[in-house]
């Protein structure tokens, strides 16, 4: 039985690292870092071996609009073709990628990295920093990326403001899950109740999380103004209660589906 050459090869799905979001690098680098690190995590793959620019050959034929082209392309801050938003950055497209350029630049600088100008030079950094690994074995060239990429802070001076962005955004990212989890068993399991007798330790075998994550869940609703905490007729700290007191949650749910977004899942045929 011969190859029928008419018939295509699978193409490759593309693997993005879980951690990308939760480090904040898409705060720091170029915007070509989010295409480069989908390329190197699917470069990672068991049944890959080569370069990336094997791999870009074999998924986009040589060109992937989303890395500039290839990797030689340079880097930028922002997308050549998108229009801009005077309202978030006024000085323009000009002026903002001057400025982005420069605070990058004078960062790897003060850490002593060189700074980058093309999508291959900052491949060459994340080997550099940690971001991935690339070994040379007898099958041919093997990719790499650490379970928890190192954080920005760890490898560069980053200034106060864009330190506490970070620290936020993944504050953020960690408690939106915890209390995605808590309120899909409001909604899913009990309906959506106007406000509910529990504990949490109940809410923690409920939603199968640990007590202290579901007490940062509910935390994170109260300050969001989502709920309130009542023990008799009183308000109670929930960052203060213990794991076995019973307490009123009192949800405003006009307020939840207000302020936060839903995503829906469809299957398609």
């Amino acid at each position: 039985m011969t190859d029928n050459p008419s018939v295509p090869a699978p193409r490759r799905d593309m693997a993005m690292h879980n951690d990308w979001w939760t480090s904040g690098w898409d705060h720091v680098l170029p915007r070509q870092g989010f295409p480069l690190t989908m390329l190197i995590g699917t470069a990672g793959q068991p049944d890959f071996t080569g370069s990336l620019d094997d791999l870009l050959q074999e998924v986009f034929e040589g060109h992937w609009d989303m890395i500039g082209g290839d990797l030689d392309g340079a880097l930028s801050f922002s997308w050549p073709d998108e229009e801009w938003d005077y309202t978030e950055a006024p000085e323009g497209r000009e002026a903002s990628e001057a400025n982005r350029w420069e605070t990058f630049g004078a960062m790897l600088t003060a850490a002593g990295f060189p700074v980058p100008t093309t999508v291959r030079d900052l491949s060459e950094l994340y080997l550099t920093w940690g971001l991935a690994h690339r070994e040379e074995t007898s099958e041919g060239t093997r990719w790499s990326m650490p379970a928890a990429l190192p954080l920005p802070g760890e490898l560069l001076p980053l200034d106060a403001d864009l330190t506490k962005r970070l620290d936020r955004i993944r504050w953020s990212m960690r408690t939106g899950a915890l209390v995605n989890e808590l309120a899909k068993h409001l909604v899913d399991d009990l309906g959506e109740p106007q406000e509910v007798l529990t504990s949490l330790d109940r809410l923690a075998t409920a939603t199968g999380q640990d007590a202290d994550d579901v007490r940062i869940a509910v935390a994170e609703l109260v300050e969001a103004g989502d709920a309130q905490v009542q023990r008799g007729q009183q308000q109670a700290d929930a960052e203060r209660l213990e794991t076995h007191q019973r307490f009123r949650l009192v949800m405003n749910w006009d307020h939840f589906h207000e302020t936060r977004l839903h995503v829906v899942r469809t299957t398609r045929d």
